[in-house]
Order: C-alpha cells, then structure tokens, then sequence
C-alpha cells in the first residue's frame, strides 16, 4: 500500500467528507459500523455516499490445522485504502452535524482519518 490515492481523493457527490490520512486496509463489517454510526446521527437526513468498496478476498486456515494442503477459503472481504482516499461524502445537513457523524464514523475505522469540506478543498485549489 505504497504512495497516496491519485483516484478518489476529491469530494465530488457530497459537502463534507472523510479523507484518510495513513494505509490501511478496511473490512466490510468496519465500513459498514461507519456507516451505521453515521446514519444514526444524521436521523435519516442529507445523503451518505460510500466511496469505498471491499473488492479484496483474504483467506484464512482454520485453527489448530496442520501446514499445506493448498490455500483456504475466503474469510473475509477487504477495500485496500490509501493515504488521501475520500471514503465517505455527506451532503444535505449542516456542518456541525455532518462533523460530528463523520466524527462518529472516523472512531469505527481502524486508521486516522479527516473531516473535510468542500468549500476549504476549493479554496486551497484557488490559492
């Protein structure tokens, strides 16, 4: 997971986003808890949009099996994330919400994260 994200690493669905800022890799069960956490706080208002997607199989031996005997089974699913990779976008809520639910979401996931938005992210591009 060398490098930063090139692809998806602009806010382009939402207001506000969750940018990560180290590598990881991001289970499906992980981004589904943020997305729970995010809409639970947003009571059912604005839009969420998932911007990563497990695509990754990891395999796992079952415990207390001897070596060999080929490759296991598929255990879980994994998104491989980047550094500079948007992974959720927000809109249709106001900001002290929209950051406190990515907030929320940012506390399920196993890497550091940051909220941004949209206006600061057009404002850097200008300067």
């Amino acid at each position: 997971m060398k490098g930063v994200a090139v692809a998806g690493s602009t806010i382009s669905l939402g207001e506000y986003a969750l940018k990560a800022t180290e590598p990881a890799w991001l289970t499906s069960r992980q981004i589904e808890a943020a997305r729970v956490a995010m809409t639970r706080h947003a009571r059912r208002g604005g839009r969420i949009w998932i911007r990563v997607f497990p695509d990754k199989s990891v395999t796992a031996r079952p415990a207390e099996t001897r070596m060999g005997s080929g490759k296991s089974a598929v255990d879980h699913w994994v998104a491989v994330v980047r550094p500079g990779k948007v992974l959720f976008e927000m809109a249709g809520v106001p900001e002290s919400v929209a950051h406190e639910a990515l907030r929320l979401a940012a506390s399920k996931l196993p890497m550091g994260t940051r909220v941004v938005a949209k206006s600061d992210l057009q404002a850097q591009g200008n300067s």
